[in-house]
């Protein structure tokens, strides 16, 4: 008798043993490499346990059971996809998927990128289609007061301020702020949108907001400065510099021949402008038409939004950017176009 409750002690304090390690120890100690994890909807704890075994994401499922059973953690599972390893203990996994902590997908919208650029690329990552877009946002280029072909964007203003400024009749170009995104599974392209919006209006500080309101400025005048400024240049300096030039043209009633303009309006992707090209009858013509164009030419970052606020005054009039992305300024146009038929022939 004695023996046999000697032997029950022993398989209790294995059992103890066996469950301890199996909660509380990793099935593996070397970080493994993470894998998806999927939860459908209706899945019981005790078949995402058998799974999460099968998956060779924890060492035994009955450990698992148990702890999620002991805990009450079982009704709070959620469904979805979840990164995970082997290298996680029951808890850690536990924590993750109870969070609700699903898989995100990261999307990079680079400075500079229009309209027509994120559509792309959107579509290119089998995520949602450019149309898709366009039709939240605005079609590159459309003059909402002018078409009744196209549906008309999402009115985004009741929830943005910045963006009450901004003419009606047209898109949200400018203002899908550049940055990386985490997405998840279940987030619309709507709800992406507003994610580049809220950032935008929180890069967009009350000290930029107030020095736009001092200047005498509308936000939608400063992005679309910051919007040539980008296309146009790389550099911080040159971007004060160059932002000191395109105001001081505009104070002047000069035009001001910004060629980023003029491939926003033909899409195309390279640097050459034509003599065709520039006898293109649109709004956005900064070589037709004086002032700035009808709205911006892309999204700006930033740097470029500050540059716009804050231009460096020079002498300067004039300025190209050769093939290497260097930038020369002139005083005249005489120096100008010396430095045309020097760097651009």
């Amino acid at each position: 008798m004695r023996l046999y409750i000697l032997l029950i002690f022993f398989i209790i304090i294995i059992s103890i043993f066996f469950t301890w390690q199996g909660i509380y120890l990793p099935k593996s100690f070397v970080s493994g490499q993470e894998k998806i994890f999927p939860i459908e909807k209706g899945q019981s704890f005790l078949e995402i346990s058998e799974d999460l075994e099968k998956e060779g994401l924890i060492q035994n499922r009955i450990p698992c059971i148990i702890y999620l059973f002991l805990t009450g953690r079982y009704k709070k599972l959620q469904a979805g996809e979840y990164s995970l390893s082997s290298s996680m203990t029951v808890p850690e996994i536990v924590e993750i998927v109870v969070s609700g902590n699903v898989t995100k997908e990261k999307i990079t919208i680079i400075e500079g990128w229009s309209l027509r650029d994120i559509g792309c690329y959107l579509e290119n990552r089998g995520m949602f289609q450019a149309e898709e877009l366009f039709e939240l946002v605005g079609f590159p280029l459309a003059d909402y007061s002018k078409t009744t072909d196209l549906p008309k964007p999402k009115d985004f203003s009741q929830e943005f301020d910045f963006l009450k400024d901004r003419p009606k009749n047209l898109g949200l170009e400018g203002y899908l702020f550049p940055d990386t995104y985490e997405i998840k599974d279940e987030e619309s392209l709507e709800d992406i949108i507003k994610k580049m919006l809220n950032n935008f209006n929180q890069k967009l500080t009350n000290d930029l907001r107030e020095e736009i309101k001092r200047q005498n400025k509308s936000i939608f005048e400063v992005i679309i400065m910051a919007s040539m400024i980008e296309k146009e240049v790389r550099t911080l300096e040159d971007k004060k510099l160059v932002s000191g030039i395109l105001w001081k043209r505009l104070e002047n009633n000069m035009q001001l021949q910004v060629d980023a303009t003029i491939t926003y309006i033909t899409g195309k992707k390279t640097v050459k402008i034509t003599l065709d090209d520039l006898k293109i009858d649109s709004p956005y013509n900064t070589y037709k038409y004086r002032g700035l164009p009808a709205g911006p030419v892309c999204n700006p970052g930033l740097e470029s939004i500050q540059a716009s606020l804050y231009p460096k005054e020079s002498e300067y009039w004039f300025y190209l950017s050769t093939p290497e992305g260097e930038t020369i300024f002139s005083k005249t146009l005489e120096e100008h176009r010396v430095a045309k038929d020097k760097y651009l022939k």
